[in-house]
């Protein structure tokens, strides 16, 4: 199975705010905000990151993005929303790929290109964050696909600008 885009004509108000948590949560890394990205978390968030390693709960989570911010300049997230489904009024699942341009230029590395995975549930009216998983796009054996999905993102690189 491919990239293939799950489009549809009619988005309603709901996945609206979970595209922009998603977003929103795209922006505060992109702009290594710590403090902006736990406002958008689920006091009972678990993550796996790109390494595989697991944080659960909005301090550890806290603590280890303000050491990643103040550590490193890290790179920025291209991203397309491939899907918004909603397992139940108040849970959503959000699949996205990315790929990351290092500061300072204008491609990404294909090499780190990933899936993104994040569920959010709505509590009191509001979307957050409760699983994040960003897993490599490694796509061993597969390098059409790999191929294709750079090509992909740097075409939204290039709409961008």
């Amino acid at each position: 199975m491919g990239f293939e885009n799950i489009n549809k004509m009619n988005i309603t108000e709901e996945e609206n705010k979970v595209r922009a948590l998603y977003n929103a949560w795209i922006f505060g890394w992109n702009n290594q905000d710590a403090e902006a990205m736990l406002n958008l978390l689920d006091d009972e968030i678990n993550m796996v990151g790109f390494d595989g390693s697991q944080m659960n709960g909005k301090q550890e989570i806290g603590d280890t993005f303000k050491q990643i911010f103040h550590d490193h300049v890290t790179a920025r997230y291209v991203t397309i929303i491939r899907e918004v489904r909603f397992l139940s009024k108040e849970v959503a699942l959000l699949r996205s790929v990315v790929g990351m341009v290092p500061r300072g230029h204008i491609d990404i590395n294909p090499n780190v290109n990933a899936i993104q995975s994040l569920i959010a549930v709505k509590k009191d009216g509001e979307w957050k964050i409760t699983l994040f998983q960003n897993t490599p796009a490694a796509l061993h054996g597969q390098p059409e696909l790999s191929a294709a999905l750079s090509k992909e993102l740097r075409e939204k690189i290039a709409k961008a600008n």
